[in-house]
């Protein structure tokens, strides 16, 4: 549909009827106009998983690995089909727009939401977001880049006013949004935060940048609550505001729009901008054929694990302990509290419910089975709050199913609604009218006896209740208005009771409802924990008797989730004294660390191979299984740079001063800023071993080259290891000597190949010309210097094979 028969659309429209196309008709839907045959759009979450409209633990959803899992694959092909294995998600649910990628950038390795962004360089979070965008849209649903732009960390990130240059934003933040509107993004999703003074709802770069400059033909979509005004979004080319039914624009923009201070013509774009989206996505008749799911239910699970297996980066292998050969094994420990309850997805409005998550204990097991015995061990407990109470530990009081009994009640106590649910962690309970008071029951059946902790979570009056006891009845106002906080993760309240049989017990937990507090309703209980000492020395005792010890650590939703920061990047509770005491005992021992972003390794020259998972996904074991039993080469590398230790890092800052947080380091974020330190890190971006070793033998590059013009480098590898393998060539650039601050070198580009064992291969990286240039701010456009510059072909941002000169000549 072209514009112009658009436009004929808008003329049957008045002023009214357009500015209630602007606001959302609910939380996920767009407003419909039967009129000019629009229907609704219905938006979900997805980065990692197309969860649709509800928090419902009954409606399931593929769960893939972390956006940083898939920063680590360095694979264009597997990212375009992951986008159509989402596409395929969203077509089953309904579902036309997904809110993802997140394009913000790994700044700081304190940020809570690093999990759900790719990479801390701006080049490689490009091209993976050019790739997913490219399976999801192929499909015929919207992708949205978000959050545009400067949301990098999370504290106060609802009214942090990001500083920055303009050579900054546009050389590192602005550009992976860049390379999306490149690849045709139908969506962009406007920040909570602030950029260099202004909103970014009402930013000018929605329109001088991304519409005018970048040509970007698609529609704007505030984050969630993001709108506060009304004028100042609307000139600034914000097209949609989010959720509704309700945002400023519905009470004030129609007068705005009358009475002239705000353009038609601006509401007129709007709109237009709206209805090419709906005509993409086959909302708006006449549209596209239906729409089908690209990818069966069958072979999710293959590609998913395929996927695991892809992004694990393996960062040490001291001795070939990996992989490890089944037929050399009789025992194995695998140890930790991660190996049965593995974190699979990070913490916040991005969350699904998969169908079952395959927990890395049950792939050893099922590959060992019939040849090794697993002995399992969890070692000290983590000290985590209690969790939610699920179907596994828990019977609906009334009909004595697996799960818990939901209830509405009236001001008077009486039940308006009942539902047999199976988790205590209720998002969004069935609102009826006249609801007062969310109430969530069970009967805990518990396998030990001793102090138990349990919680009730929620704001506003809450009760908690055992075998008729009380044991909490308090106010707890809700003192944000973060969503992530009042809907997502609203905070728990903890009380402890002695259990003195394994009797099951009732638990009754309530809340009352109250506007501006959301309905999120939890009820989460937690055994007695062992003793600290004792749970160590079991897992010693179990890797000293085994020939190999596999020991599970992590992070949680605690430390790694939307809504804060992390304080620090120590693993919880004594992962790090377990894994010194395995790896004592035994040593062949194998560390697997989940966890979304960096953390501290500092035994990680002690143990015998270390291997990086990320959050994985529901097929998290099975993909774990295949990597260590040498089924399947850890192919991943580094999308960011990790720390020794945080006292290292150089830059760590995400706490805002006096409401503002500024970007010093400039250009030099993530290996750009370690190499201008001069420190080394424990890992450096763009590192990672494989099954296999790779001789580079020959580079061929141009020795000038014209500004503005792409050039390729091929480089000749010899894998001479005795397995075939995959090796990802990485090229960087510098220029010594430049008229402008310059990172010590950048990277430009790469490329992945493959060889059996002995062969031969050629990886051709192209380098394209934004490579070269920089924003020049005195006269606001991009130049390229001409003269010296060096080319350089390795491993990673640390691990270089070959270094030549290079030279720019002016542009042809």
């Amino acid at each position: 549909m072209n514009d112009d028969l658009i436009d004929r659309l808008i003329h049957k429209l008045g002023p009214a009827r357009k500015v209630r196309l602007l606001t959302g008709a609910t939380t996920w839907r767009t407003a419909a106009e039967p009129d000019i045959g629009l229907r609704e759009m219905v938006c979900s979450d997805g980065p990692a998983g197309v969860r649709g409209e509800s928090w419902d633990e009954r409606r399931t959803s593929a769960l893939l690995p972390s956006a940083s899992a898939l920063g680590a694959l360095w694979n264009d092909d597997l990212l375009e089909e992951l986008g159509r294995l989402l596409a395929s998600e969203a077509v089953r649910k309904g579902v036309d727009v997904l809110l993802a990628p997140t394009l913000n950038l790994h700044r700081s390795p304190l940020a809570g939401r690093h999990f759900e962004c790719f990479s801390e360089d701006p080049e490689l979070t490009g091209r993976a977001a050019t790739a997913l965008i490219r399976g999801i849209q192929g499909q015929g649903v919207a992708a949205t880049a978000k959050h545009f732009v400067g949301n990098d960390s999370e504290t106060g990130r609802l009214t942090v006013d990001v500083r920055m240059s303009e050579r900054v934003l546009r050389e590192v933040y602005l550009a992976p949004f860049e390379a999306a509107v490149e690849a045709g993004v139908w969506l962009v999703m406007a920040a909570y935060n602030k950029v260099n003074g202004t909103t970014m709802t009402a930013s000018p770069l929605l329109w001088d940048v991304l519409k005018e400059e970048w040509d970007f033909d698609g529609a704007v979509v505030s984050d969630w609550a993001a709108v506060r005004t009304a004028e100042e979004p609307a000139r600034a080319a914000l097209d949609l505001a989010m959720p509704g039914p309700h945002s400023p624009w519905e009470t004030c923009l129609t007068g705005a729009l009358e009475d002239g201070r705000v353009p038609e013509k601006a509401v007129d774009d709007k709109v237009r901008r709206l209805l090419r989206l709906a005509h993409r996505v086959g909302a708006l008749a006449p549209g596209p054929a239906p729409r089908r799911p690209a990818v069966q239910a069958r072979a999710t699970r293959a590609l998913l694990r395929r996927a695991v297996a892809a992004g694990s980066v393996l960062v040490g292998n001291a001795d070939d302990v990996l992989p490890l050969d089944p037929a050399g094994l009789s025992t194995i420990a695998v140890i930790g509290t991660h190996a049965d309850t593995p974190r699979v997805q990070g913490g916040g409005s991005a969350g699904v419910h998969p169908s079952g998550v395959v927990t890395p204990l049950d792939g050893i097991r099922s590959r060992l089975r019939g040849r090794a015995r697993v002995v399992h061990v969890p070692g000290p407990s983590l000290g985590l709050p209690p969790s939610p109470v699920d179907a596994n530990r828990c019977t609906e009081p009334r009909s004595g199913a697996p799960g818990v009994l939901v209830r509405l009640l009236d001001a008077q106590g009486r039940e308006l609604h009942s539902e047999r649910r199976l988790s205590g962690r209720q998002l969004e309970p069935t609102l009826v009218p006249g609801a007062h008071t969310v109430e969530i029951s069970a009967l805990l059946r518990p396998e030990r006896t001793g102090e138990w902790s349990f919680g009730v979570g929620g704001f506003g009056r809450m009760t908690l209740s055992l075998d008729g006891q009380v044991l909490l009845d308090d106010d707890f106002p809700c003192r944000t208005d973060d969503p992530a906080v009042v809907h997502v993760n609203p905070p728990l309240h903890i009380v402890r009771a002695d259990l003195v049989s394994k009797r099951p017990v009732h638990l009754v937990a309530s809340r009352r409802l109250a506007a501006g507090t959301g309905r999120a309703t939890v009820l989460a209980a937690a055994p007695p924990e062992e003793d600290a000492a004792t749970a160590l020395a079991a897992a010693v005792d179990a890797a000293g008797r085994t020939d190999a010890a596999v020991v599970f650590v992590g992070t949680t939703e605690h430390s790694e989730t939307e809504g804060q920061d992390r304080t620090g990047l120590a693993l919880g509770g004594r992962q790090d004294d377990l894994v010194r005491a395995v790896a004592a005992a035994n040593p062949r021992t194998v560390v697997v660390v989940n966890s979304g972003g960096p953390v501290e390794l500092p035994w990680r020259e002690e143990v015998g191979a270390l291997l990086l998972v990320w959050f994985p996904g529901q097929e998290a074991g099975a993909g774990i299984t295949d990597v260590l039993f040498g089924h399947a080469e850890p192919e991943g590398r580094l999308p960011t740079t990790w720390a020794a230790c945080l006292a290292d890092a150089p830059v760590t800052d995400t706490r805002p001063v006096a409401g503002r947080l500024d970007y010093a380091e400039g250009l030099h974020i993530g290996y750009r800023a370690w190499l201008r330190s001069g420190r080394a890190p424990a890992y450096w971006f763009g590192h990672g071993l494989g099954y296999t070793t790779w001789r580079y033998e020959s580079v061929e590059a141009p020795a000038r080259v014209a500004a503005g013009s792409a050039f390729t480098v091929r480089v000749g590898l010899r894998n001479t290891g005795r397995r075939a393998g995959r090796e990802v060539v990485q090229v960087y650039l510098a220029r010594p000597g430049s008229a402008v601050e310059r990172p010590e070198r950048w990277f430009a580009g790469y490329a992945a190949v493959r060889a059996e064992a002995g062969g031969t291969v050629t990886a051709e990286v192209i380098v394209r010309p934004r490579a070269l240039r920089h924003w020049c701010e005195t006269d606001r456009c991009w130049r390229t210097e001409t003269g010296a510059y060096r080319l350089m072909v390795g491993r990673s941002a640390g691990d270089l094979r070959w270094d030549d000169p290079l030279t720019v000549t002016e542009a042809r």
